[in-house]
C-alpha cells in the first residue's frame, strides 16, 4: 500500500498557525553552519561506492538519499540495502526538516527511518562555539525502558563512526551513572522515558532550551499510560514549534486524542499512514494447535526441541503462570528465563542481552513486559494462552516478522481459550489454520529406562532361592536419600527406578549373591537411569526392606503434596498483587485523566482572558 500523505487533517487551529507565523521569521537559537561532507570517511578509504546495490523497480535505496558517507558506512555494516515503506515515505520529509505525523508499528523500522534524518542533520550543521552539557540537540521520548535503551543502541550503531554522542534516562537504573554521562561531554542524542527526564529537568542537570529536534516514539502508548502531563511538561521546556523546533511524532494508531495531541505539538506536518496493524502480519505464518489443556507444556516442549528453535517468545496470560512455565522449560534442559513486570529492571538488561546474543533461546512473556521487547530475529511467537483481548494478539506476534522478515506465530487453543479464535480473526483479517498436532508433538516427557531393571529381575527369577538377601545403601544410607534424589529429576521415574531396584536385590537368589547384586546394580546406572542404586552392596541377614521403600515413596509424594501447596498459595498470592497492581494503574490513568482536563479547561479560560 502507497503511504497515505495528508496536511489538511493536522492542521493547526487559526489562533495557532497565526502564532506559529510570526514565530517563522525567528531564527534558531544557536548558529549552525554547513559542515564539508565527510572528510574522515574519505580518509578512511571508504566509499559508498563500495557498498553496491542494485536497483530495483519498486524499492529505494539509502544510497538515493544523498546521506553522509559515515552515516551510509554504517548503514552497510547493519546490512541495510533498501528502505521498508515506511523509511521510504518519511526519510526525505525528515530532510527537509518539516514536522511529521507517522503512523507505523514498531518493527517496521521506523526507529531507524527517524535516526537517519536526525543525524543526517547534525552532521551536516554542527554547532558553532562552546556547547554546555546536559543541552541535547535532539530529544527522544519514548514510554518504556526497553525501548527507550533500544533506541538508544540503534543510534549508537548507526553512528558509530561519527563523534555523535548519545545518552539514555530512564528509569530503574543507576542515577548517578546517568549523570556522569551527562556530564562527561556534551549530547548529541537524549533518549529518555518521561519520568527520568522530569528528575534530571527539575535537578537543572539537563536544559532542553536548545532542543532542535523532539521525537515522540508511541504516542498512542504514552497516552494510554498516562504519560500525557508529563509529556506536556517536558515540552513546555523546549524551543517553540515550527522554525525552531522540528518534531516526529509516531503512532501506532490514529485515535482522536493522539490527534489532538499532534496537532498541539507539531507544526504543518506530514501525515504519512502506512498499512494498518493487520496487514503487517502478511509476512508472519499463523497456526493454531487444538489440543487439551493437559497436553499444552507436552506440545511446547516438544514444538521447541523438534524444530531446533534458537530464538523464541513465548506468551502466557499471567504472572504465576508465566513464572511457572519458565521455571519447568528450564528444568527440562531448555534456555529459558522469565520476562513480567515483577523481575528488576537490571535482572530484565541482562535477560534481554542474553537472549539477543543467543545464551537464552526462549523468552516467557506476559503482555506488559511483551511489547518492551524490540529484538530483531525473533522466529516465532508462541501464544501458549490466546491473550483475552484480540489487540494483544496482534502486538504479541509483532515481535516477530520484524524489518520485512518472516516469522511464524503458534498458538495453543484448548477448552478454556479457544472461542477467542474468532475476534483474533476478525482483528487480523487472517482465517487461522487450526489443525491437531501430530504423534511427534504429544510424545510423552522422558522417563526413566526402566526396561533393563526388569529384565534383571527376569534373569534373577530363573537362579535357585538362598536364604540371603542383599540390602541396597541408597546414597544417604536412609529414605531421606531417596525423598533428595526424588526432588532432583521427576518424581515417578525415580520412584519407579527405585522399587526396581529394591525388589531385584530382595529377590536375588544365587549364592554369588553379592556379584550378581554388583552387576545389577551396573545395569541400573546405566544410560539415564535416575542415580539412585547402591555405591555398595552389603551382605545381611533377610530383611524386609519394603517398608524402607514405602516409607521413602510416601515421605516422596507427602513432599510433592506440601510443595503443589505452596505453589498454589505463591500463585495466588502473585495474582492478587497482580490486581493490586491494575487498580492502582487504573487510578493513576484517572488521575492523569482528571489533570489533563483540568489542564485543558484552564488553557480554554486563559485563551478567553486573552481574547478579552
Amino acid at each position: 500500500m502507497d503511504p497515505i500523505l495528508s496536511t489538511e487533517d493536522t492542521q493547526t487551529t487559526a489562533a495557532a498557525s497565526s502564532e506559529q507565523k510570526s514565530n517563522s521569521n525567528r531564527p534558531r537559537r544557536r548558529r549552525r553552519s554547513r559542515k564539508p561532507r565527510d572528510a574522515g570517511a574519505q580518509q578512511s578509504g571508504w566509499s559508498p561506492v563500495m557498498f553496491k546495490v542494485p536497483v530495483v523497480e519498486g524499492k529505494r535505496r539509502f544510497h538515493d538519499f544523498g546521506l553522509p558517507d559515515l552515516l551510509m558506512r554504517a548503514i552497510a555494516d547493519l546490512g541495510f540495502e533498501y528502505c521498508t515503506p515506511i523509511q521510504a515515505a518519511t526519510i526525505p520529509h525528515a530532510l527537509q526538516g518539516r514536522d511529521l505525523i507517522g503512523k507505523a508499528q514498531t518493527g517496521t523500522g521506523k526507529t531507524a527511518a527517524f535516526l537517519i534524518g536526525i543525524m543526517t542533520d547534525l552532521l551536516d550543521y554542527p554547532l558553532e562555539g562552546e556547547r554546555k552539557h546536559g543541552e541535547p540537540r535532539v530529544l527522544i521520548i519514548a514510554p518504556t525502558r526497553e525501548l527507550a535503551l533500544q533506541i538508544a543502541a540503534d543510534a549508537e550503531g548507526l553512528g558509530k563512526y561519527t563523534d555523535l554522542s548519545v545518552v539514555s534516562l530512564v528509569g530503574g537504573m543507576d542515577y548517578e551513572q546517568q549523570r556522569s554521562a551527562l556530564a562527561a561531554k556534551p549530547v548529541d542524542i537524549l533518549v529518555a522515558t518521561p519520568g527520568r527526564l522530569i528528575d534530571f529537568v527539575r535537578s537543572k542537570e539537563v536544559d532542553l532550551y536548545q532542543v532542535e529536534v523532539l521525537v515522540l516514539d508511541e504516542a498512542d502508548r504514552m497516552l494510554s499510560m498516562g504519560f500525557i502531563p508529563d509529556v506536556r511538561t517536558i515540552i513546555r521546556q523546549t524551543p517553540r514549534k515550527g522554525a525552531e523546533r522540528q518534531t516526529l511524532l509516531y503512532s501506532a494508531t490514529f485515535t482522536d486524542e493522539v490527534m489532538r495531541l499532534a496537532e498541539q505539538w507539531t507544526h504543518e506536518p506530514i501525515t504519512i499512514e502506512m498499512e494498518s496493524e493487520r496487514k503487517t502480519t502478511d509476512n508472519v505464518a499463523q497456526k493454531v494447535f487444538l489440543v487439551s489443556s493437559h497436553e499444552k507444556y507436552l506440545l511446547l516442549r516438544n514444538y521447541l526441541r523438534i524444530n531446533g528453535i534458537e530464538r523464541a517468545i513465548v506468551f502466557g496470560n499471567r504472572r504465576h503462570e508465566t513464572r511457572a512455565l519458565a521455571d519447568r522449560l528450564c528444568k527440562d534442559g531448555i534456555k529459558a528465563a522469565l520476562m513480567s513486570g515483577e523481575i528488576p529492571q537490571n535482572k530484565r538488561l541482562r535477560t534481554l542481552e542474553d537472549f539477543r546474543s543467543g545464551k537464552i533461546e526462549v523468552l516467557v512473556a506476559t503482555d506488559v513486559a511483551g511489547r518492551g521487547i524490540h529484538i530483531d530475529g525473533v522466529t516465532h511467537v508462541i501464544n501458549y494462552q490466546l491473550p483475552e483481548d484480540a489487540d494483544d494478539y496482534v502486538h504479541r506476534i509483532g515481535r516477530t516478522g520484524r524489518a520485512g522478515q518472516n516469522g511464524t506465530s503458534i498458538c495453543f487453543a484448548c477448552e478454556d481459550d479457544s472461542f477467542l479464535i474468532p475476534d483474533i480473526e476478525r482483528q487480523t483479517g487472517v482465517k487461522l489454520e487450526c489443525i491437531h498436532p501430530g504423534a511427534e508433538l504429544l510424545q510423552p516427557l522422558d522417563a526413566a529406562p526402566v526396561a533393563e531393571s526388569e529384565a534383571v529381575e527376569a534373569d534373577a527369577a530363573a537362579e535357585p532361592v538362598v536364604e540371603e538377601v542383599a540390602t541396597v545403601e541408597t546414597p544417604d544410607a536412609d529414605a531421606a536419600g531417596v525423598e533428595e534424589a526424588a526432588e532432583q529429576v521427576d518424581i515417578e521415574p525415580v520412584q519407579s527406578a527405585a522399587v526396581a531396584v529394591e525388589e531385584t536385590v530382595a529377590e536375588a537368589p544365587s549364592v554369588d549373591s553379592e556379584r550378581q547384586v554388583d552387576e545389577m546394580m551396573m545395569v541400573a546406572q546405566s544410560d539415564d537411569a535416575p542415580v539412585v542404586a547402591a555405591e555398595k552392596v552389603v551382605e545381611t541377614p533377610s530383611v524386609d526392606d519394603e517398608p524402607v521403600v514405602a516409607e521413602a515413596v510416601e515421605s516422596t509424594a507427602s513432599a510433592e503434596q506440601a510443595e503443589q501447596a505452596e505453589q498454589a498459595e505463591q500463585a495466588e498470592q502473585a495474582e492478587q498483587a497482580e490486581q493490586a497492581e491494575q487498580a492502582e494503574q487504573a487510578e493513576q490513568a484517572e488521575q492523569a485523566e482528571q489533570a489533563e482536563q483540568a489542564e485543558q479547561a484552564e488553557k480554554v479560560e486563559g485563551d478567553k482572558r486573552a481574547d478579552k
